[in-house]
This record gives structure tokens, sequence and C-alpha cells, in this order.
């Protein structure tokens, strides 16, 4: 692989790097799941108020260690700067006591998810499936003893986001839902681990129940019905995802003019595709059309990889670095059905491939090609899986902690965001429709920047799109007018939004900045600029925040 950094004697800084990588991996092990490495396969973390003390302990010792020592090149010092941030932020997050809970990247989700990137192949698969299931009760009783203590301190999601986590767990908890079809799989591989599984399965259930029992008579009764989390723990979250310092004012205004310029731009493309047309009647010409269509989630899933596997073929080595073993993605449909699209990365040794997974909603089976391949690019190539494995496959310049354990949303997301523009930049969204799917997508970052900030905090809705100050319900009828997407998805998006707040605008805001980076990096080169020179040295530094991004990258 052309890399523009080159290979280097791993330093000082590394070795802390790297150490407290190993620490992750021992308080975090499905983080070795995550990773495809061995060791730890049935474990959980602890989610107890005790396990998140630990987290922070090793976050401060760290960066007790990393103070006296001095960068001895560029990758010492956006090491350094990273961790800084990263962890001191960590560690000004845990003080706050709050305990996470809502609709999509709680530990509610996240003790089911990790079964997902569990190989499920051998006999011995299924016994590290059967052990982290019956590890599964603890796991919760953990997370339970974090919410409690967060309750106890007035500190409880809103209860929007304690409701839709009750009726996961009893999802999850379903006889015949995913522990006991995830049993049967197993059982068919080796039968003689049928009573584990089995034992395991029933464990798992029970312990979704109780936590739903707990949310709904503990929790439930404390949970507020107002949505909005107040400026000053929003500003804490938008620099979590961001890894940057923004004026979150001067955000939504600039959010509220981009989406306008979105519509806009909509308006061009639909009299391209129909003279005369509104968007609404363009896209409706665009669904009608039966070369558009796809139907049932098989054809779902070859498309997708027929689409992952032609951008690989024609950007590898022309536009980007994407040699082997990266150049090979998975599409996946997930075996949820919450109406999420995501990218789980591959393995420390390319073993298990980089993932998109697409989880359908329950009933939905039509879908429309000109809509989604703008997110076939973000989640594949040239967006996430180009990203992520780039960094992952950076042992010779990145530390452990680099290449796998720091992921900054507004980085990854804004990256993904920037390739779906690239991507039509470079003639791959040239068709009408295909770029008014990617206009879409665009238009509904946009949208999550006004909503997500204006909602949470309750700032004065623009104009165009009605008076008063916002609130759930005004921004719902206001997701329904620019996110294009079928119900069940909006209600997902919706509470997630509400319940993960900064995290949606970091992909919008998140893309200005990687542009902003790009265009100052090109003003100061001239000529000499090399667009994807700039692109290697950017995805060679892996995911760091958008600050720490901007120092390395104009040095």
């Amino acid at each position: 692989m052309t890399n523009s950094i080159p290979v280097r004697t791993p330093s000082a800084i590394d070795a802390v790097a790297n150490e407290y990588f190993t620490r992750l991996l021992e308080l975090v092990p499905e983080f070795s799941t995550e990773l495809g490495l061995p060791g730890n396969e049935a474990a959980y973390s602890d989610y107890s108020p005790s396990g998140v003390a630990a987290m922070t302990a090793a976050a401060r010792e760290a960066l007790e260690k990393l103070e006296p020592l001095t960068p001895v090149d560029a990758i010492d010092e956006t090491t350094l700067d990273a961790m800084r941030e990263r962890l001191g932020l960590d560690i000004e997050i845990a003080q706050t006591r709050w305990t996470e809970l809502n609709n999509i990247a709680s530990p509610a989700q996240g003790v089911r998810a990790i079964f997902d990137l569990m190989p499920q192949e051998t006999s011995e698969h299924y016994g590290f499936i059967a052990q982290r299931m019956h590890n599964v009760p603890a796991a919760l009783d953990g997370y339970i003893a974090s919410l409690r203590d967060s309750g106890a301190r007035g500190l409880v999601a809103a209860e929007r986001q304690v409701s839709i986590v009750i009726t996961q767990g009893r999802d999850y908890a379903k006889d015949g839902g995913f522990f006991d079809s995830l049993a049967e799989a197993g059982s068919a591989v080796d039968p003689e681990l049928g009573e584990a599984l089995a034992v395991g399965a029933a464990a798992a259930k029970a312990a979704y129940l109780r936590l739903a029992k707990v949310l709904e008579r503990e929790l439930l009764p404390l949970a507020p019905e107002k949505d909005a989390m107040g400026r000053e723990y929003y500003a804490l979250m938008s620099r979590r995802f961001l890894g940057a310092a923004v004026d979150l004012d001067e955000t939504y205004a600039w959010g509220v003019n981009e989406l306008a310029r979105i519509i806009a731009e909509q308006e061009r493309v639909a009299e391209q595709i129909l003279p005369g047309a509104s968007i609404e009647e363009a896209k409706e010409v665009l669904n009608q059309d039966p070369s558009r269509q796809l139907s049932g989630t098989e054809a779902l899933q070859v498309w997708m990889q027929e689409k992952s596997d032609a951008a690989l073929a024609a950007l590898g080595g022309t536009h980007f670095e994407i040699p082997a073993p990266m150049d090979n993605i998975q599409c996946m449909i997930a075996p949820t059905q919450e109406g999420g699209i995501y990218y789980t990365g591959p393995s420390d040794d390319f073993s298990r491939p980089g993932r998109m997974w697409w989880s359908v909603p329950e009933g939905e089976d039509q879908f429309t090609t000109w809509a989604e391949l703008t997110t076939v690019y973000h989640e594949g190539v040239p967006g996430h899986h180009l990203q992520i494995a780039t960094a992952v496959m950076a042992r010779d310049t990145l530390n452990n902690w680099r290449r796998h354990a720091c992921w900054v949303s507004g980085h990854g997301e804004g990256w993904a965001l920037y390739a779906e523009s690239l991507m039509h930049d470079m003639g791959f969204l040239s068709d009408p429709g295909d770029f008014m799917g990617m206009l879409d997508a665009q238009r509904m970052r946009a949208a999550r920047v006004v909503f997500d900030i204006g909602v949470h905090l309750e700032l004065e809705i623009p104009e165009a799109w009605g008076s008063g100050t916002w609130d759930s319900e005004s921004g719902y009828a206001f997701l329904e007018k620019n996110l294009d997407i079928s119900r069940g998805q909006l209600d997902f998006e919706f509470t997630r939004y509400l319940g993960w707040p900064g995290q949606a605008p970091s992909y919008k805001v998140g893309q200005r900045l990687w542009e902003q980076i790009r265009d100052e990096r090109a003003v100061r080169a001239g000529e000499d600029f090399d667009l994807k020179a700039f692109h290697t040295q950017a995805l060679g530094l892996g995911s760091v925040g958008l600050d720490t991004l901007g120092k390395a990258l104009l040095a």
C-alpha cells in the first residue's frame, strides 16, 4: 500500500497508547469480539458504577503517563493531541454520572448486538455463544445498577426512550425470537450443545424481561416527558461526537441555510427528471420506474453487493489506495428489524471482512435503487469501509489505540458524507435519479442539524418551517417534510435523534469541517494540490477528533 507516512519505530507515546488499548480490551471484552481478537469470547463489560469507575481510572492513568512525554514526530503529536482530547472528554462525561439509555446506542442494545459479530460456524463458536448468553444476566444487572444510580440523582432518560427500550427488551425476549433462533442454529451445528444453548437463551431472555420490568416500574415513573436535553449537556455531547467545539447557534443557522440550498438543488434536478415537475412529482416518476425497483430483502442484498464490488473495482488504484485484503466488503441483511443501516469493521487480520448491514423494518420489502445507491457508497467505498479498513491496515505506522479504539463520529460520518459528494463529483451519481437520491440523503442530514440543535436547545423555528419554539411535535412534522423514508424508519430516526443528542448533526457538520480542511489545504498547495495524496494521508491518520485532524493536515 502506498502511504505518505513511512514505517516507523514505535515511540514511548505509542507504548502508552498500546498499553491503554490493552487495558480497554480487558475492561471491554466485547471490543475483542468486534476486532476478531482471541480471548474474552464470552465475557461482557462491567456496566455497573464500579465498571464505569474502572474505565475512568484507566483513562486518568494513561493521561498521567503521557504528561512527561515529548513527541518524536508528527504521528506522536497527533496521538498525544487525540488522546488528551478523547480521554479527557471521557472523564468529563463520566463525571456527569449520566447512564445512557436510548433506542440505538446504549448497553440495552449492545449486549444483544455483540452476538451479530460472533462467528457462527463451528461447535467452538457456538460454545462461546452459549457462554455469552449465560453472561447476559450479569451484564444487564450491572447496567440496571448504573441506571438506578443515575436515577437516584435525577438523571433519567426521557419517557420516550425508556418506553422504546422496554419494547425492545421484550422483543429480544420473545419465544422463538432472537435468542431462541440463535440457540436453534447452534444446536443444528452441534446437537451436544443444545441444552447449554437453550439454557443460555432462557437466561438471556429472562434478563431482558427483568430489564424491561425495572425500566417500567422504577425508571418510567421518574422519566421526564420533555425530550430536550438542554444547552449544557448538548454542548458536551456535540464535542463528544465531533472532536471539536463549534458555535452551536452559528451551526444551527448554517444548517438552516444548507437545507435551503439543497432543496433548491433538488428543484433543479426535478426539472431534469420531468420538465415542470416538483421534487415530489419527480420522485414519484423515479418510484414508478421498474428499472429502479427491488423486491424483497434477497434482491436488496444482491444489489448492495454488486454496487459495492463495482465501486471497489473502479476506485482502487485510481482515486484511492485499496489493496488486498481491504478490497472486500460483505453486504448483509441484519438479523434485527429496527430500521437502521450501518457498517462494522473488519477483524484485525481481515478474516472477517468489513460488513454493511441493513436492518429492514418488519413488513417492508420494496426498495428503490435511486434512493439507496448513495447509502452504499456511504457505508462501503469510498465511505466507512475505505476509512476504517485503511486504519486497520496501518499497523506499520499507527499504534493500536489509533488503529482500533479512537472512533469519532464527526470524523467517520463526516467522511462518509464527504464520500457521497465525492462520488457525484467523480461521475458515479451523474444519473439525475441517483443524484436526487444523494441530495435526499444530504437533505436529511442537513435537516437533522436543524432538528437536533433546534429541539434540544429549544431554539426559534425558522420562518420557512413555522413559528414559535421547537419541540418534539413540531420537530416530527419537520422531519416528515424533509426525510423521504418509510414510516417505520422515520419513527426510528425521530426517536434516535431525541435520545442521542449531538450524534445526528455530526454527519453534516463533520462533512463541513472535512471540506473546510481540504479546501484550506488546496489553497495552501495551489497548483501542487493532489487530491488522491490528500485522501491517502488523511485516511492514514485513522479516526481522530476534527480539531486534531485539522492540526495534523494543516500543520
